[in-house]
């Protein structure tokens, strides 16, 4: 057994009563086996002091694209269509079992660096086993799959797919990774959407989430011309067709959802359906803002995630914490989305869109050891004085005052140096990745 305690901080806990308090944190192997003040267990095998440090519940991401990472900056300036069938499908497709191996673990490092804990992830076509020996080997907590796209014009023959190879790969994928690490590591159907997607292989998505009862994850209503393609291909807007194929059900995770009817709302309260508002990805690709107010209003499981990198051009919750609470003012004025609301989304919120709300998301004995501990004490951070500390995280801090980062109860970063990702390695790798793949792709 490992035994880790950490001493003497301030505890964001998150926890149905909201608690915040001063004290320790006893885990054991990968769990949370105590919260309170001075304790003293007979053995501890490290001991962090945390004095003036804040511990969070570790961010929950639920739409990220690790293979995308290496595309940083080559996407700039461009709406969602044109973004793709210029930049993205090609280097998709130009992808190899390297780079999509370092642009995996460019995003993780990325990601443990800045407090994210769980990443829901979908990668491309081809390759997507590299990605899971990333995911492993990091240990990061994730739910990631290889995308599916068996229709659609202007997509690169390396990304076209026989419907049946694209499920039986699917399956593979699942039955190899699915359950791995005691469950750290989880299969997640993804269909891109629904414009690359034919109903058969769609209809068989429902089944076989069913059969596994696993997540399907893919993106929905996040550019109005997306949507008349949809309507023009299918009488029907994204998430009406979606319930009409049975996938509108508590396993479905859709990224975006900006542009919704009352119709589409009200299937995805009904049906238990999560969304992931990705506001950074929406606002730089001119496709939106999302009414994540009202969504919450009617109660709507919503959670947060950055997208991919050239879309965003970076993979940092607390960006994205800022950005859904700020860029909603205007409209709804400066008490919607506050800080608490947007915190939640950021942890239990994305909790509960994986269906792990027992496990993780809050810092509770019993749940799994995934946490992130802050250095607030700095220029920007303060007076600390009289200040609500989630409102401190959610409008002051940034990622640079992550300090520590613990997934599973395995500290992967301390003192902010990472401790499973080499970045002496990562980053001269990606950078050749990113070279042979321009060129392959033709775009540089």
């Amino acid at each position: 057994m490992t035994t880790i305690l950490i001493k003497d901080a301030q505890i964001v806990t998150m926890n149905r009563s909201g608690d915040i308090i001063t004290g320790d944190i006893l885990i054991e192997n990968d769990r949370i086996t105590a919260i309170g003040p001075d304790l003293n267990p007979t053995h501890a095998d490290k001991i962090i002091n945390a004095k003036n440090r804040t511990i969070i519940p570790g961010f929950i991401q639920t739409h990220i694209h690790l293979c995308q990472t290496l595309f940083r900056g080559k996407g700039d300036d461009l709406e969602l269509m044109d973004w793709l069938k210029k930049r993205i499908w090609p280097l998709e497709a130009s992808h190899d079992e390297e780079s999509i191996y370092y642009s995996a673990m460019l995003g993780i490092g990325e990601l443990i660096q800045s407090g994210t804990t769980t990443i829901v992830d979908m990668e491309t076509v081809n390759h997507t086993d590299f990605a899971f020996q990333a995911i492993a080997e990091s240990g990061i907590r994730a739910l990631s799959g290889k995308v599916m796209m068996d229709k659609g014009d202007e997509v690169p023959f390396a990304l076209q797919e026989n419907t049946r190879e694209s499920l039986q790969e699917s399956v593979d994928l699942l039955e190899k990774w699915n359950g791995h690490d005691d469950g750290r590591i989880q299969y997640a159907f993804s269909p891109r959407f629904v414009i690359s997607c034919t109903e058969e292989l769609l209809r068989e998505v429902r089944n076989l989430s069913e059969q596994y009862n696993v997540k399907v994850h893919t993106h929905a209503s996040e550019n109005l011309g997306e949507i008349e393609i949809v309507q023009a291909e299918t009488g029907m807007r994204n998430v009406v067709y979606l319930d009409h194929l049975g996938l509108a059900n508590e396993r479905l995770i859709l990224a975006h959802c900006i542009w919704l009817d009352e119709q589409e709302k009200r299937i995805i309260h009904e049906r238990g359906v999560h969304v992931s508002h990705c506001p950074g990805s929406n606002l730089k690709l001119a496709s939106g803002i999302a009414e994540t107010p009202e969504m919450l209003k009617l109660d709507i499981s919503v959670s947060l995630g950055a997208d991919g990198a050239p879309c965003n051009n970076n993979l940092d919750m607390f960006n994205e914490m800022r950005l859904a609470a700020l860029i909603q003012k205007p409209a709804h004025g400066p008490t919607a989305m506050n800080a608490q609301t947007v915190f939640r989304m950021a942890t239990i919120g994305g909790a509960r869109a994986v269906g792990m709300a027992d496990e993780i998301g809050s810092l509770e004995v019993g749940k799994k050891a995934d946490l992130a501990i802050l250095d607030l004490n700095n220029f920007h951070t303060y007076p600390s004085y009289d200040v609500d500390p989630i409102s401190r995280i959610v409008y002051s801090a940034t990622r640079a005052d992550v300090e520590t980062t613990i997934i599973n109860g395995r500290i992967v970063m301390e003192n902010r140096i990472l401790r499973t990702v080499d970045k002496d390695i990562v980053l001269p790798e990606a950078n050749r990745s990113i070279q042979r793949l321009l060129k392959r792709a033709n775009l540089r």
